[in-house]
């Protein structure tokens, strides 16, 4: 070992080379790196399998995560950079939309709808498994949340953004994801026994104004702000300014989503839409700029999705629960938008891509299910199963869309739809 130790300068022993290893892995270079490369594998597995880039990311997410292989657990790196990937993705999709095409009245009926019902299945399955009030209140309340970024993310793969039934779903999972958020704020209010009227209606307002002027806002003052730079001496010099001041913007209304109680996605989402039919001449391209972010950032957020399931935390009984919960998410949530969906003029494959689209449950589940854990309300067994709930809804979205709902011919409105 000595003499090998003199023909190769810097080994010494294999304890210190392991030392050396576990500082390399432990580094951000390389996790970042490693989660590439999972979220790569998860495009070769869903090419495979023949579907969305989504499905094959979260399922090597699940295999490279606790459940299986165990190679990457979810870190604080892994979180922060998931979350950043979720915002930038909304802030992408904001981009494709106008505000007026999505706050509609029957968009907002959808959702209310589409809360109410999933949060009445879940309470009740919750106590005819033998769950106390408490525990049965959060995961009725965990079933209401719609994950927009999954959906969003599925129909811009399938090139269907600009159809009416996207701008249902995106209007719709804006206004349900403001919803659930107060459905959170009630239950966590009645679970301590102090809830009230004007605690909820505080809520309620203060979304409504964040929602609507932070729009006006930079629709207003913010979009011809960047016009201006874009004319400016600095923008010539530096044609990435404007592009940074509107990620910085994006990122800064995510902040102030989540100060207020709401999903930092809102945010990023409304600051998308902020920007719709800006027209830069000297700067670099808004839309090209933020989805080179979104291909990094979105991916790493889906591979966490996988990473976050640990399969381990589940006995027999409680795998029986995590199956029926799920059915009851999916089928509350499809029965529960696409029924005031087609009351109010969609098709009736339209109505069923509405439902699914809702389907998908995110962040807003798990927040509630590390709140009631938090809390002592539910148990891990009880915290995992609702995080597993999320992420098999997450994939049923995508599986049925291409497999089903968008295999054949897509159908039209009727004449005269607004």
């Amino acid at each position: 070992m000595q003499g090998a130790a003199r023909f190769l300068p810097g080994f010494y022993t294999f304890p210190a080379l392991l030392h050396c290893m576990e500082g390399i892995v432990g580094t951000v270079e390389f996790q970042m790196s490693l989660l590439l490369f999972v979220a790569l594998a998860g495009y070769l597995l869903a090419s495979r399998i023949n579907q969305s880039a989504v499905v094959g990311e979260i399922l090597v997410g699940l295999v490279v995560g606790p459940s299986v292989l165990g190679l990457i657990t979810y870190t604080d790196f892994v979180a922060s950079i998931a979350h950043l990937g979720a915002v930038i993705l909304l802030f992408v999709i904001g981009l494709e939309f106008e505000i007026k095409e999505i706050f509609r009245l029957k968009y907002a009926i959808i959702a209310l709808v589409g809360v109410i019902v999933p949060w009445l299945g879940g309470y009740w399955v919750s106590l005819l498994f033998g769950f106390n009030t408490a525990s049965a209140i959060f995961i009725g309340t965990a079933l209401t949340a719609t994950s927009i970024a999954i959906t969003a993310n599925i129909l811009k793969e399938l090139g269907k953004l600009d159809t009416e039934v996207a701008k249902a779903i995106i209007g719709a999972a804006v206004i349900d994801d403001i919803l659930s958020l107060i459905a959170l704020s009630a239950t966590t209010d009645i679970v301590s026994g102090t809830i009230s009227f004007s605690s909820v209606s505080r809520l309620v307002i203060i979304a409504i104004i964040f929602v609507a002027g932070g729009a006006w806002i930079g629709r207003t003052w913010v979009s011809r702000l960047i016009v201006k730079m874009d004319e400016s001496e600095i923008a010539g010099k530096y044609p990435e300014f404007v592009f940074i001041f509107a990620m910085m913007f994006a990122f800064f209304y995510a902040m102030c989503a989540e100060l207020i109680g709401l999903s930092a996605i809102v945010g990023g989402f409304i600051a998308g839409v902020s920007f719709v039919g800006v027209n830069l001449k000297r700067s670099r391209n808004l839309r090209e700029g933020a989805e080179y972010l979104q291909m990094i950032f979105a991916a790493v957020f889906f591979v966490s999705l996988g990473i976050l399931a640990d399969v381990h935390q589940l006995t027999v009984p409680i795998l029986g629960f995590l199956v029926v919960l799920t059915l009851v998410a999916i089928i509350t949530k499809v029965v529960g938008c696409a029924i005031p969906g087609r009351l109010t003029g969609l098709c009736g494959k339209d109505s069923l891509i509405l439902g699914f689209g809702m389907a998908p449950r995110g962040e807003v589940a798990m927040i509630v299910a590390l709140i009631g854990l938090e809390q002592g309300v539910i148990g891990q067994e009880v915290y995992v199963v609702i995080i597993l709930m999320s992420l098999l809804t997450t994939l049923i979205t995508p599986i049925i869309y291409r497999n089903w709902l968008y295999k054949g011919e897509y159908c039209s409105y009727p004449q005269g739809e607004p």
